[in-house]
């Protein structure tokens, strides 16, 4: 694997050097298009819609359309933005493990420690898997700021990324509001089928039967000599930039908890002084300590936006 991003895991005052690995894989074969007189490959050309000609990617910048006016972002403009510039994966919150909607998941990427000493790494791992608790960080990768959770896995550090809250449609189905009567034997028998079917999860058990399928196929064609010599190189950049290191680990543990302790004592002591007296003179509503649950769906975005 490769290095795709590197920067530094922050959480308070405490500074953990990492590299982000993609955590998965696409196992399709991969097909391209040919012409089928003559097996000759089919690209896509970058063609400007003006001139007729063939933009090479160095010469081609980003832009918004509303519909009637056109913004063009050069490359400078999108290096430009604070979030973009930033090499560090800022933890926001630890919640409770089971509040991560499954349905907000979307890309794994593995955390391995770039430093010396992996030590502030491994207490971070520790501290996830004894407290139960998920870390929802935020981080810029590839010109996105993007929301993650950050997880353990196999004594591991895992960022996934999340889908946001406007990201997620609403299931509005009218077919289900209408009343359905479901018997006590239906259930029943609904719920020995589920047993029959009962068993502990082995992914390791399940194979992609299309595409084995489909390489004894090419497999076969190549033995028949029903093949052209074709040849294509692929490349990947890697980037290349050092995070931080870690100087005194216990002291930006002590720092960050009187930190986060004093942030706290100045917000009970507000609000202890805006429950004895409101605005007006009469007694303050209190207000709850609780955050709302987070829910999977959103309300849709008043306009979509689109990039050319």
């Amino acid at each position: 694997m490769r290095a795709i991003w590197k920067g530094a895991l922050t959480f308070g005052l405490v500074n953990v050097p990492v590299k982000v690995y993609s955590a998965t894989e696409d196992h399709d074969v991969s097909l391209h298009q040919v012409h089928n007189k003559d097996g000759g490959r089919i690209r896509y050309q970058r063609i400007c819609e003006i001139d007729g000609e063939v933009v090479p990617y160095s010469d081609i910048d980003k832009a918004y359309d509303d519909g009637e006016k056109t913004v063009v972002l050069t490359k400078e403009d999108l290096e430009s933005l604070p979030a973009e510039r930033s090499r560090e994966i800022d933890v926001v919150e630890f919640v409770p493990s089971e509040q991560i909607d499954l349905l907000t998941l979307d890309r794994a990427y593995y955390l391995e420690p770039d430093s010396a000493s992996p030590k502030a790494y491994v207490l971070l791992r520790k501290t996830l898997e004894q407290t139960d608790r998920t870390a929802i960080v935020r981080f810029s990768l590839r010109q996105k700021t993007r929301l993650a959770a950050l997880r353990v896995r196999d004594g591991v550090l895992v960022l996934q990324t999340l889908l946001w809250s406007d990201e997620v449609r609403e299931a509005a189905f009218p077919s289900l509001d209408e009343s359905v009567r479901i018997s006590a034997k239906e259930l029943e028998l609904s719920a020995s089928l589920v047993e029959s079917f009962s068993s502990d999860f082995d992914p390791e058990e399940f194979k992609d039967e299309y595409q084995e399928e489909l390489r004894t196929l090419i497999e076969a064609k190549l033995e028949k000599g029903d093949a052209l010599d074709t040849s294509e190189t692929f490349g990947e950049q890697e980037e290349e930039e050092a995070g931080g290191e870690v100087i005194d680990l216990m002291a930006a543990l002590r720092a960050s908890v009187e930190k986060s302790r004093a942030a706290r004592e100045v917000g009970d002591a507000k609000a202890s002084g805006n429950e004895d007296a409101g605005g007006d003179g009469k007694p303050a509503a209190k207000a709850s300590a609780k955050k709302p649950a987070a829910k999977s769906s959103a309300k849709k975005p008043a306009a979509k936006k689109k990039a050319s």
